[in-house]
């Protein structure tokens, strides 16, 4: 099993490739994001993106942006329900990790989260298209979903809207030009369709992936109050304050229990839960491959 995993994420990760069917599934709402594509296209992006995101000022800036969002949206709102008894509160994860992203990489506030929670029409739309795109996977046919596209009706209506404001979205943040992580791209790439790609690639990325990882750890954490405690006071000794959060990306990096919390969470709750390939040197033959059962084999 661990020999097979490697190969398909990193000895033999050209064989195993996403394929034709994923892409034309997804081709709508991604493009040709680095979710879906393969080959140049795909180590391009990757490349662009891990030579911004590897940077120590980035991650300082990641961090004041995370900081900035807690202090100023989080807080208040798990504060507004404090003490009652009626106190139970949707934590919104992916409307947390969606403000995070779009400050972070494109600098734009999508203004949710507030304590009126709010949802933008953006948001929405897309949640929705994201998922209508993966519900094209569940047809008994592909047949179904592409005569549906073509005459423009039912689920293929509504993606091709929700996408339309997807696509909007994204127009704007081109437009803006500001000096954030899409400018890199930007700097190497003119073509709009292929920035408005990017833009939806990064917020999918980041955002579901982050509120997943985050779900899964105050699950597991709320239901292990000693591993609780001990993360507490392991803030406490690094901080040297009581009742104080940590204040610096530096301080970050010596929470070693924290860290091993969050990793042995994404272990039994990994946010991307299973995966599928196309195995090129087996005629295609797919190969689906779960992360949630490997964290938990024994063997492994």
């Amino acid at each position: 099993m661990v020999r097979h995993s490697k190969q398909r994420l990193k000895t033999k990760f050209h064989n195993y490739p996403k394929g034709k069917t994923f892409s034309m599934i997804l081709g709508d709402f991604l493009g040709h994001g680095i979710f879906n594509v393969d080959g140049d296209l795909w180590r391009f992006q990757r490349k662009m993106a891990s030579l911004e995101l590897d940077n120590h000022s980035v991650r300082s800036y990641a961090f004041e942006i995370v900081t900035d969002v807690i202090n100023r949206r989080l807080l208040p709102l798990l504060s507004s329900v404090a003490g009652r008894e009626d106190g139970v509160l949707d934590l919104q994860a992916r409307a947390y990790s969606f403000i995070a992203i779009c400050r972070f990489s494109f600098r734009l506030d999508p203004k949710c989260l507030n304590i009126s929670m709010p949802i933008s029409k953006f948001a929405t739309s897309f949640d929705l298209a994201s998922k209508l795109s993966t519900e094209r996977a569940m047809n008994v046919s592909p047949l179904v979903w592409k005569l549906k596209r073509i005459f423009n009706i039912g689920s293929e209506k509504e993606l091709r809207q929700a996408i339309k404001v997807v696509n909007l979205f994204a127009k704007e943040v081109i437009l803006q030009r500001r000096k954030d992580l899409l400018s890199c791209f930007m700097l190497k790439m003119r073509d709009e369709t292929f920035l408005r790609d990017i833009i939806v690639s990064f917020l999918l990325a980041d955002r579901d992936t982050v509120a997943t990882a985050l779900t899964g750890f105050f699950w597991v954490v709320g239901n292990h109050p000693v591993v609780k405690a001990n993360i507490l006071d392991e803030v406490d000794h690094v901080v040297e304050l009581t009742r104080e959060y940590v204040v610096g990306f530096e301080q970050m990096r010596e929470l070693q229990y924290l860290q091993a919390a969050v990793y042995e969470s994404m272990r039994l709750y990994p946010p991307v839960q299973f995966d599928s390939k196309f195995c090129l040197d087996d005629d295609g033959t797919r190969v689906t491959y779960h992360p949630y059962a490997i964290g938990r084999m024994e063997e492994i």
